[in-house]
């Protein structure tokens, strides 16, 4: 089970959330339509953040959150929840799927950041959330270095959406 808490303190008759979710990791079962979660997409964060063991291993092997400064208010599946008052379809909706293009040269960036591009050729990253724009969410992890810089040369023309078959 994973418990996921937003705006979570300390006060002074315990600790106190704004909001609390629960993901059966055993399953697939999505919130239920509508549903928020910690994240604005209705999402689970923890398992869509790149950690530091997935970097010393060569490759990310998982989808991995991302939040945009805009988005659209609708979402796809596997969003539950949209968190916006545009309605401008050209902003990519929450749960919506970007992919790295296959022909995408890694070689030039450090072997982190790699790591995380080999991951998105594969499993691409999810939008979950409005934040700073592109951003790809990363453990905090001293052993981590700074990557935004060479995360930033990658441009959107370097990606693909990725259409759910139904």
């Amino acid at each position: 089970m994973l418990y996921e808490f937003y705006q979570m303190k300390r006060v002074d008759s315990g600790w106190q959330a704004a909001q609390a979710s629960v993901f059966d990791l055993k399953t697939n079962r999505l919130r239920p339509a509508g549903w928020t979660s910690a994240d604005a997409a209705g999402l689970p964060i923890f398992p869509a953040v790149v950690r530091y063991d997935e970097l010393q291993r060569g490759k990310v092997e998982h989808a991995m959150r991302v939040t945009i400064r805009k988005t659209q208010r609708a979402y796809v599946a596997p969003a539950t929840h949209y968190a916006s008052r545009h309605k401008n379809r050209d902003y990519p909706r929450m749960g919506e799927r970007f992919r790295l293009r296959r022909d995408f040269d890694v070689s030039p960036f450090s072997p982190e950041v790699q790591a995380i591009l080999r991951g998105l050729k594969d499993y691409g990253m999810l939008v979950a959330d409005n934040g700073i724009e592109w951003a790809i969410s990363v453990a905090p992890d001293p052993r981590i270095p700074v990557l935004h810089a060479e995360l930033r040369r990658i441009r959107g023309r370097d990606f693909e959406v990725v259409i759910n078959p139904r």
